[in-house]
C-alpha cells in the first residue's frame, strides 16, 4: 500500500511549477537526519507527496506528487564546491539518500497553512505540530483526502 508524504520547498528555490516543467527532480540537500531516514527507509516508489511551498508570504500546500524512484546516496554530500558537502560521507559510506519526485498535477487550488491550521479535521497533521520543522514527512492519507477536499472546495 502506497504511503503518503509532505515535502517542503521554498518556492523560489524550486518550486511546484519548476517540477512540472522539469518532469521530474532528485530531492536533494535534506540534511536532517529524521528526514533523510524517512527517505531512505520508508519511501517507496508510487507514494504519494503533497507538495508545500515554504518560507514564503502565505505557505500552502500546492500540488501532487509521486516518489519515483527508491532511495539512493545524495551525490550533493561528496561534492567540495556544493553548499550541501558533507567532508564526513564517503562512496563506500554515504550520510546522506534521496529519492527522485515527479508531479502528478497541480491542487486546484493552493490550500494555505492558516486553512490546515483552521480544519479540525487536520488537528494530527504532523506538519501543524508545533516545533516541526521537518522538510520530508509522513502524512496520514485521510489528510491527504482532505487536503484535496479543501482544494476542490
Amino acid at each position: 500500500m502506497a504511503r503518503c508524504w509532505l515535502v517542503k520547498s521554498e518556492p523560489d528555490c524550486y518550486s511546484f511549477d519548476q517540477l512540472v516543467a522539469d518532469g521530474r527532480t532528485a530531492w536533494e540537500g535534506v540534511r536532517n537526519y529524521q528526514a533523510r531516514n524517512y527517505m531512505r527507509d520508508d519511501m517507496r516508489v508510487g507514494d504519494v507527496v503533497l507538495y508545500y511551498h515554504s518560507s514564503t508570504a502565505v505557505p500552502a500546500v500546492v500540488g501532487l506528487a509521486k516518489v519515483a524512484s527508491e532511495a539512493y546516496p545524495d551525490a550533493t554530500q561528496f561534492d567540495p564546491a556544493n553548499e550541501y558537502y558533507d567532508p564526513k560521507a564517503t562512496a563506500a559510506a554515504p550520510r546522506w539518500y534521496l529519492v527522485d519526485l515527479e508531479p502528478v498535477r497541480p491542487l486546484a487550488r493552493p490550500v494555505t497553512l492558516a486553512e490546515l491550521r483552521a480544519d479540525p479535521r487536520l488537528a494530527r497533521m504532523q506538519l501543524l505540530a508545533r516545533g516541526n520543522r521537518l522538510s520530508v514527512m509522513p502524512v496520514d492519507p485521510e489528510h491527504v483526502k482532505r487536503v484535496e477536499e479543501l482544494a476542490a472546495a
